[in-house]
């Protein structure tokens, strides 16, 4: 039985990466990134001729005192900042403990989010349709949160193209959205990370990645599962095909560190040897994730 990925420690180690990000943060950037609204607020924005039937409480009298011309005066007003993490949970996270690890990374930012008053979604991206969490908001929906995070595993293929086309349909609003995956997808992620772009969301890539995945020490004849296909094959690995091996994995995370650099995402890789709170810090530090 797989123990619980939340225990009292966990919780302490969230609340004071919502310390810090209140430190480091300030407020000031955030106010940056809400998007704004013309409506009913407390900054002025515009003016516009009165229409029979507007609120008269909001005919700027002192222009009519000077021009005799009625206008309204127009104010802008925040919208609530939308986070959404998504995670992959395709069979492949299930190894070498990058599912654990992303879930914990996706816990610390959601909770960051909610204490910050930002309207947070969870989003299990696999190949079959996953249930996404609702926006939620405020330190009263963090053990929803929890729970939901509790209950994921891994299972089916991966997709991240289709699994992000699928989302950006269905997502309220562009806003911030936190990639959490080990990329490993036959079919590549630049559609993946440019369409988010394309759609006006602000994207960030976290690699989860795995020193035993990137360096294995397997040599003579073995035995290969593909936990997403299905596939066996056996195989004599010898040194050329171990380096070969190793050569792709670097070319995979090179290249995909390169494509988040060229396109002005953030890019982060997750070690599922360091602690979770290490990359979260990260992310707040040099990122300016969820500023």
């Amino acid at each position: 039985m797989r123990a619980r990925r939340f225990d009292e420690a966990f919780l302490r180690k969230l609340e004071y990466l919502s310390i810090v990000a209140r430190r480091v943060f300030g407020g000031g950037l955030r106010a940056d990134r809400r998007s704004r609204k013309v409506g009913a607020g407390i900054e002025f924005a515009d003016h516009r001729d009165y229409a029979a039937g507007d609120d008269l409480r909001y005919v700027d009298w002192s222009v009519y005192a000077r021009l005799e011309r009625l206008l309204l005066r127009l104010f802008e007003q925040e919208e609530d900042l939308h986070v959404y993490v998504l995670i992959d949970v395709s069979a492949s996270m299930a190894t070498a403990g990058k599912l654990d690890q992303a879930i914990r990374i996706a816990a610390a930012l959601a909770y960051v989010g909610l204490a910050n008053l930002d309207r947070v979604s969870i989003v299990p991206l696999a190949s079959d349709v996953v249930p996404a969490a609702r926006p939620s908001r405020g330190r009263n929906n963090v053990v929803p949160m929890l729970k939901m995070l509790e209950s994921i595993e891994a299972r089916g293929t991966t997709s991240l193209a289709a699994s992000i086309d699928a989302f950006v349909r269905r997502a309220p609003r562009p806003g911030l959205v936190v990639l959490i995956s080990d990329f490993y997808d036959l079919d590549g992620y630049a559609t993946a990370i440019d369409q988010l772009r394309y759609r006006r969301f602000e994207p960030t890539a976290i690699h989860v990645w795995s020193a035993k995945e990137a360096e294995p020490d397997l040599l003579g004849d073995v035995e290969l599962h593909d936990v997403e296909s299905g596939e066996t094959r056996e195989l004599t690995v010898d040194e050329d095909m171990l380096g070969a091996y190793r050569a792709a994995h670097r070319a995979l995370t090179e290249g995909l560190e390169h494509h988040c650099a060229t396109r002005g995402v953030a890019y982060v890789r997750a070690d599922v040897d360091v602690p979770f709170e290490d990359t979260v810090l990260h992310l707040f530090r040099r990122q300016g994730v969820l500023a």
